[in-house]
Formats: C-alpha cells, sequence, structure tokens
C-alpha cells in the first residue's frame, strides 16, 4: 500500500488524507504541533521542518512527499526531494514563498502584474514608492498569507506607519512595494499539471476577501472566453515554466477586463474547495492523482457551487444541511480569532436556486453580509 507524506498537518491536509481514502492510500502528516488536525485522520510525525533527524524519519516511512502549505522550508524540500519523489518540486516552492521571485517569473513569462519594487531601507521605500506610486502595499517577501505581513499605504501620512510595522522584517525576509490595484473582481484559475505534463483546470473562480482572508468563493465564474482563457494560459506558463507537478491557484485582479496576477500557491488551495462536492473530481483527489502518476481527472463541474469559508468559530450546521445541496467542513480546530475553522459548500443546478439557498442560509445564521456579494453576481 503507497504512503503520501505531507508535510504540513492543517486542514488540507486533513482533506487530502480523507480524499485519498478511497483509492486506497496511507498518509503520514508532519507538523510542528501535536494537535494539528490532520493528525485526527492521519498518523501525525511531530517534529521541526528543519530537523534533519524527523525528516529523515519521515522519508523512511513514505513513498512520495507533498505539502500543505507554501511556508515549507525549500531547502527541507530539497533535503527530502533527494530521498524520496517530492511533488511539487523545491524550484516551484522556493519561487512561491518570495514574492519578489514570483512576480519577476510572472514579469518573464509575460504575464501581466501591478508595478513593484523590491527594499531593505527606509530609504530605498521612498525612493520605491516615487517608482510605484501612491497607493501601494508594502509587503514581506516571505511568510505573508490571509493578509498578514502586508500594509496598505494610502497616502503619504501612512508611509512612517508602514514603515514601522513591516520595518524591522526588512533584513530577515526582505520587503517589496506593490501598487494597489482598483480592481473590480478577483479571481482564481485552479489548475492541476501531471508527471507527463498533461495540464487541466477546473472552471474559474470569483473569489471574495474580507480583512484579506477568503470569504467566500464562486465557480463558475462569470467571465468573458478572453478573461477565462487568458487566465487559463498564464496558469499553463506557469505549470510548464516550473515543471510543476501537483494542483496549483493563480490568484488574478480583473480590471476593465483585463488580468493581473497577484500570486501562485503551490498547493491545494481555498478556492478550490467548492471541487469537493461541485467538480468530477476534486482538486484533492486529483493532486494525489498527479503526485502518484495516476490518469487525472475529469475536472468539470456539477452545476454551480459557492463555498462559504468560517473563520474564528463554526457557525450552526443545520442551516446548510437543511438546503438542498448544502455540505458542511468542520476542521475539527480550536476557534480563534482570524483563524480559518470549516466552511460550506452549497451547490444547485440552476443560479437561481443557489442564490435561493445563499439567502436562506445567511438569514439563519446573520451571514447575510458574506452571501450578499455572491447573491448579487448570481443575479438573484
Amino acid at each position: 500500500m503507497t504512503t503520501v507524506g505531507i508535510l504540513g498537518g492543517g486542514q488540507l491536509a486533513r482533506m487530502l488524507s480523507l480524499s485519498g481514502a478511497p483509492l486506497g492510500l496511507r498518509f503520514l502528516t508532519m507538523d510542528t504541533v501535536a494537535d494539528a488536525c490532520a493528525g485526527q485522520f492521519a498518523p501525525l510525525l511531530v517534529g521541526d521542518y528543519r530537523d534533519e533527524a524527523a525528516l529523515a524519519d519521515f522519508a523512511g516511512r513514505v513513498d512520495v512527499a507533498t505539502f500543505d502549505f507554501e511556508n515549507v522550508p525549500a531547502e527541507s524540500a530539497e533535503w527530502l526531494a533527494a530521498r524520496v519523489p517530492v511533488f511539487p518540486n523545491p524550484r516551484a516552492l522556493a519561487i512561491a514563498q518570495d514574492r519578489l521571485a514570483e512576480k519577476t517569473l510572472f514579469r518573464e513569462l509575460g504575464i501581466p502584474v501591478p508595478a513593484f519594487a523590491a527594499l531593505s531601507s527606509r530609504e530605498e521605500l521612498d525612493a520605491a514608492l516615487q517608482e510605484v506610486g501612491i497607493p501601494a502595499i508594502l509587503k514581506t517577501r516571505r511568510l505573508g498569507y490571509d493578509g498578514k505581513g502586508q500594509f496598505r499605504i494610502k497616502s503619504a501620512a501612512d508611509v512612517d506607519a508602514a514603515w514601522q510595522a513591516l520595518g524591522p522584517q526588512a533584513q530577515t525576509v526582505g520587503l517589496i512595494l506593490e501598487a494597489f490595484v482598483p480592481f473590480e473582481r478577483e479571481l482564481s484559475v485552479v489548475a492541476i499539471r501531471a508527471r507527463d505534463g498533461e495540464f487541466r483546470t477546473w472552471p474559474l473562480t470569483e473569489n471574495w476577501h474580507v480583512d484579506g482572508v477568503l470569504s467566500a468563493s464562486l465557480a463558475p465564474a462569470t467571465a468573458s472566453p478572453a478573461v477565462e482563457q487568458a487566465a487559463i494560459e498564464y496558469a499553463r506558463l506557469l505549470a510548464e515554466k516550473t515543471g510543476y507537478v501537483g494542483v496549483f491557484a493563480l490568484e488574478l485582479f480583473c480590471r476593465d477586463g483585463e488580468l493581473l496576477a497577484n500570486e501562485m500557491a503551490p498547493r491545494v488551495h481555498n478556492s478550490g474547495h467548492w471541487t469537493i462536492e461541485g467538480a468530477e473530481t476534486s482538486q484533492f483527489e486529483n493532486h494525489l492523482r498527479a503526485v502518484l502518476g495516476l490518469p487525472l481527472g475529469d475536472t468539470g463541474m456539477i452545476g454551480h457551487a459557492c463555498m462559504l469559508n468560517w473563520i474564528g468559530h463554526m457557525p450552526e450546521a443545520t442551516a446548510v444541511l437543511g438546503q438542498p445541496g448544502g455540505h458542511w467542513h468542520d476542521y475539527g480546530k480550536q476557534g480563534r480569532e482570524g483563524r480559518k475553522v470549516g466552511h460550506a459548500t452549497l451547490r444547485a443546478d440552476a443560479p437561481a436556486t443557489l442564490a435561493e439557498g445563499l439567502r436562506k442560509v445567511g438569514a439563519q445564521l446573520d451571514r447575510q453580509a458574506q452571501v450578499a456579494p455572491v447573491i448579487a453576481r448570481l443575479g438573484g
């Protein structure tokens, strides 16, 4: 029986483990904390990702390795890759970990990006602001996710506060200044590339964020054929350039009918959670198929789907489960402010039916603000 190793023991590892059970797979997860939620469904090895003894133990017990978050040290992935197949490859992981390397690659491939500049001092920040302009967003080059590690500079009056917030990290993880994009919509393309180079995508997804954290995703997104084809082609270019194997997401801003790349996530992605119930093959199953060298599954949709993230605490499940096409996912985490603790997916055959289900869930859970933009997009 094949054992898949997953570096990181969060909800993505948990969902990978659950999706792999019908394939007859075993899993070993590795995390730095003993209560990582994937450990509720798969054996959990607790250790530091830079500890070679722990990594050697991990490598000796698995047939192939992957990861569930992008901040696994790239050097640890390289160390493992010398001993066991690792997918995606460490190079793709390293690029996605560094916003400067990522944006530079986008530009080299002809993928449009906002203006950006790297910096490591306050003087360089002032110079970068002259180049990029205001408004802008100051970000750490590494270790930022879900709105962390960034500060929006709305006017010159914000510059001092931005430097005070992120300047101390300039010498450790580096900083990058990006032009603020007055986007109309946030889109993502969740893509899969197999070992043999076969490439597929799920339908384009529209996303809504609150305080930098994903709140809701709708698929398929309503977009022109030109926009959808551009998104798919950008994802294909990235996958082929990096020799990528597995699932990844390319996050995009849409403005005036054109796309600007925001970032690449080298893993199964929050905006693809709807695929569990809303696609012929989920992103989780297809990721496993890819890393194991198995044929990829159909990425076509089943109707229309909306995923709602639960942040901080879990609401009452019956509001969702009482709806036709309602599906519930509790990650088994302790609730705390800003933490992703679960999600729900509503699926329907028609947009109007999905909108009505969302309206009922929003009213019962007092989540009208969360579902309102999705309902509006559905024409409800």
